[in-house]
């Protein structure tokens, strides 16, 4: 019987608080969990963990040997873009000193010199030949000058009517009135007037009076200047002048003449003091007579100092590109470093083909001239860099400039090969320029995988970043929940709840008792 009451107690004790644990812990769950739910603000708070730092080290993790391949290649092909640049400047150099080298005529240079300086001098040209000449200057080629009488000033009023001027075959028509009739004004109205056949006018103050002066423009006896007063009348008369004529109002204080000259006894005219007809090749501009039973020399001489000059730029040059070709496609043993071209094909297609015409030798020239070692230019052996003994190159120029001439130049000169060569290369559409475009197709490439490995990496962190927050939520909700239970379970509490207990089931005991 005891055991009945010991059992029934027990099982309405346990029901009691089941029931109790069961609904307050449900709701304490629920509220918890939405409490949880409302603390979160920044991921990591419920958990401690630092999430952002977790993901972005995954994320880092899951690229990285993309990133590594994508990086590498987009390095490589930046550097060979810059290393065919390089190249291709060099090669540009080398053919910008190839056009005076191509042209046999343009090397052989000459050079004029004139005993007296201040009688000619003289340049020459590609046709020039070397030679020495005897000068005689007889006379300058001149230009016609014609002046008025004195006129009290420039304001003078001389006359109206028409006057025509005449140069050789040309000639002009000026009207003079009372708007221009004064001899500055004159002077104006010739200068102004259209069709100007060759002259200038101008007024010149003396301490005789203002004079006016009209000069023609160009040398020579065809220039003649010739005044006429064409009105029927003779208010102008004071500014006419014909040759012969004994009725002349100007005064001819200079005729137009033509240089006289000699050349090795020769006589010679020109109507310019610029000669450019009298030796091939060569413009005399003479500056003032011989004195009377004198001359002087011209000197035609093979000049080689343009050549060296162009010659000791093309070795520069060339030296220039086979740095470049060492550089860019070489290994360095000691630093373990390769160029950025190392191994290219173009580059040592070109180099095969570069060293090929530098050995060219022309057999035809017997004179000596075969080859670049005949004018002192020969390769280091263990660099291959040029070098140029200067004293062997002038003995060439000097003895057989034309034999040079054609080993550089000409339809088969080694300047014409190295021409064609890097036009092939260089020019549109050429190698270079083929081999640059596949290059920044490759690029363009690998900048779209980098895009996709980006938008890739973008989804896995926000997937990692949603997952890591859901688990932060729960852990916030757990926490929670174990607040709660804590206090729920705390042994003060539970002390007071059994004494409670305790007195109840004396209470109910003794009632059995009496009622037994």
């Amino acid at each position: 019987m005891s055991s009945a009451i010991t059992s029934s107690t027990g099982s309405a004790a346990t029901g009691t608080s089941t029931t109790g644990t069961s609904t307050t812990g449900t709701s304490s769950s629920t509220s918890g969990a939405a409490a949880a739910s409302s603390l979160i603000t920044s991921t990591g708070i419920g958990s401690g963990l630092n999430i952002p730092a977790i993901v972005s080290a995954l994320t880092n993790a899951e690229g990285a040997a993309q990133q590594t391949e994508i990086t590498n290649q987009e390095n490589s092909l930046n550097a060979q873009l810059s290393a065919f640049g390089t190249f291709s400047s060099a090669l540009s150099t080398l053919q910008a000193t190839l056009t005076t080298l191509e042209t046999p005529s343009d090397l052989a240079g000459f050079s004029a010199t004139v005993a007296d300086t201040s009688i000619a001098s003289a340049t020459t040209d590609s046709s020039a030949v070397a030679g020495q000449y005897a000068l005689t200057v007889s006379n300058l080629a001149t230009s016609a000058s014609l002046s008025s009488a004195a006129f009290a000033s420039s304001d003078a009023v001389v006359g109206t009517g028409t006057l025509n001027i005449a140069v050789g075959d040309q000639s002009t028509s000026v009207t003079i009135d009372s708007s221009n009739d004064t001899l500055s004004g004159i002077a104006a109205a010739i200068n102004a007037a259209s069709n100007n056949p060759g002259v200038s006018a101008s007024v010149i103050s003396t301490s005789s009076g203002a004079r006016l002066v009209i000069s023609g423009t160009d040398t020579g006896a065809a220039n003649a200047v010739t005044v006429t007063e064409t009105d029927g009348g003779t208010g102008l008369a004071g500014l006419t002048y014909t040759a012969g004529s004994t009725t002349n109002g100007l005064t001819q204080t200079q005729a137009a003449t033509d240089a006289n000259f000699t050349i090795n006894g020769y006589a010679a005219t020109s109507a310019s003091n610029t000669v450019t007809t009298a030796i091939s090749g060569v413009t005399l501009d003479l500056l003032a007579p011989t004195a009377t039973g004198a001359s002087t020399t011209l000197t035609i001489a093979p000049d080689t100092s343009a050549a060296q000059t162009s010659i000791g730029t093309f070795v520069t040059a060339v030296n220039g590109v086979l740095s470049a070709i060492q550089s860019l496609g070489g290994y360095d043993a000691s630093t373990q470093t390769a160029g950025a071209l190392n191994g290219n094909a173009t580059l040592e297609a070109f180099q095969d083909q570069l060293e090929n015409i530098l050995d060219t030798v022309d057999s035809a020239n017997s004179t000596g001239v075969q080859s670049l070692a005949d004018l002192g230019i020969t390769a280091d052996a263990q660099t291959g860099v040029l070098d140029s003994n200067s004293q062997t190159l002038t003995t060439a120029l000097t003895q057989n400039l034309t034999a040079v001439g054609n080993l550089l130049g000409g339809t088969n000169g080694i300047a014409t090969q190295l021409n064609t060569l890097l036009t092939d290369y260089t020019g549109p559409g050429g190698l270079l320029d083929s081999v640059t475009q596949g290059l920044k197709t490759n690029l363009s490439d690998v900048q779209s995988q980098q895009t996709a490995l980006n938008a890739q990496l973008a989804t896995y962190s926000a997937t990692l970043t949603a997952q890591y927050n859901a688990m932060d939520t729960a852990v916030a909700a757990l926490k929670e929940t174990q607040t709660y239970l804590t206090a729920e379970f705390d042994p003060s509490s539970s002390s007071s709840s059994s004494s409670s207990s305790s007195s109840s089931s004396n209470s109910s005991l003794g009632s059995g008792t009496t009622s037994t």
